[in-house]
Formats: C-alpha cells, structure tokens, sequence
C-alpha cells in the first residue's frame, strides 16, 4: 500500500519519505558494514524475510540508492551502495552518536537477539591479536528465556580472513568459554559496558585458555560508535 506522502515542502521530511520504509535504513547499514551477498545481509539483519529484502533491494534499486552487479559466469548477485547512499554517512554518523548519548542503554540493547550479535560480531574479531593457530571459543547466552540457539561457535584458522561462525558443534577442541547475555555482550561491543564491569557484575565469565581470557579487550573490537563521548552507559 503507498504511504500517504506528508503534504510537507520539507527537505528532512522528503528525506524521511524515502528512508523512512522498515528496513531500509538497516540494510544500508549492512552494505555499510561490507555485506553485499544477499544471503549475508539477511543474517546480518535477523528479523527480515527473504522476500521483504528482495522488494526493499528492488524499491531501494529503483530510488538509486544501491546498485546490483550480477556477474553471470559466477553466478552470483552483489549489491552495493550508490554515491547516493555514500553522501548519508556524515548523518548516519550523527544520528548514531545522538543514540549513544540520548537513547538509555536498556532501551537502546533492548530486543538484542543472540544470532544477530553474534554474526557481526564475527566481524569485530582482530585476528593478529589471537595466537597464530587454530583457536576455538563458545559462547553460551544465559537469558531467560533462552534464545533459539543459545551456543555458538568461532572457529579461527590460521590464514583465515574471517572466522567461522557456528550455532552447531563444529566438534573441535574448545580453548575459551564465555559466558554472558545478549544485553551484556551488545553493552561492551557498543561501549554501553566493558569486559572488566561486566565480569564485575556477573554478566560474562570467561573460562579457558588464561591467555586468551586476558586478552579479549585487543582481540575483541567494539563498534566505531563505542568511545562517542557521553555514551549513556548501562546502569
């Protein structure tokens, strides 16, 4: 159904009219992020269907604001955003530095999902801080009630660009356990919290290879927004 436009001359206004859609903020977020299979966005997301991502990415096609490369002989489609959408990072940016001081840290973590923490999170691991070979860490999530899957698996091996994301027992040796919470695990990625004040407060516990317990502040990164000065932290 087409929304009723607001009648307004506006340009912040006109800008919300053509943002404004669920999830298209988000996917260009993803594409920020450096997803651009559509495969990676939808796990990057969580909560969006296959076929509201595949109308979105047409609508936001036709806007101008991404651009889809399908390379035949591959088989494969990309998408990537257009100069258009590149111009919207200084109030991405903005708008992301307003949340972290003005929106309170339970209501911003809020609704945190398990699967979608940890498929960015993946992303936030500093593979030159971890030992040059292979190294397996479990995080189990403690909330109640339990997510769909409440273990997961990073899988490092030597050479790797990325580490392997696993909600299934890979059946490798575990070096490193951790324990912990959507909310507490989303808190220290977004610098809402910190490894030491959630050990503190009993939301993470690390168990495992010491060196590597001790170094998760260098091997796990957190998000670009996360030293924004007056960052409403979790209480």
């Amino acid at each position: 159904m087409t929304r009723r436009p607001y009648g307004l001359i506006c340009p912040i206004s006109r800008a919300c009219e053509i943002l404004q859609p669920r999830w298209t903020i988000q996917i260009l977020t993803e594409l920020w992020n450096g997803s651009t299979r559509f495969n990676d966005i939808r796990r990057g997301l969580g909560n969006i269907s296959s076929a509201l991502l595949s109308r979105r990415l047409r609508q936001m096609e036709a806007l101008g604001l991404i651009e889809r490369i399908e390379d035949k002989a591959a088989g494969h489609v990309d998408y990537y955003r257009t100069e258009k959408s590149i111009k919207l990072e200084p109030a991405m940016n903005a708008l992301a530095e307003w949340a972290q001081c003005h929106i309170e840290a339970e209501i911003a973590l809020g609704g945190a999902e398990a699967s979608t923490i940890m498929w960015g999170l993946r992303r936030m691991i500093d593979l030159a801080e971890l030992p040059r070979r292979r190294a397996v860490i479990r995080f189990h999530f403690r909330d109640d009630p339990p997510p769909k899957y409440p273990h997961y698996w990073i899988v490092v091996e030597p050479g790797a660009v990325l580490p392997e994301l696993c909600s299934l027992d890979p059946g490798r040796d575990i070096d490193l356990y951790v324990e912990t919470g959507t909310v507490s695990l989303a808190a220290i990625l977004e610098g809402r919290s910190s490894i030491a004040r959630e050990k503190e407060r009993g939301g993470l516990f690390l168990s495992g290879d010491p060196g590597l317990a001790r170094s998760m502040g260098r091997w796990l990164r957190t998000s670009v927004w996360a030293t924004v000065a007056g960052t409403l932290p979790l209480s």
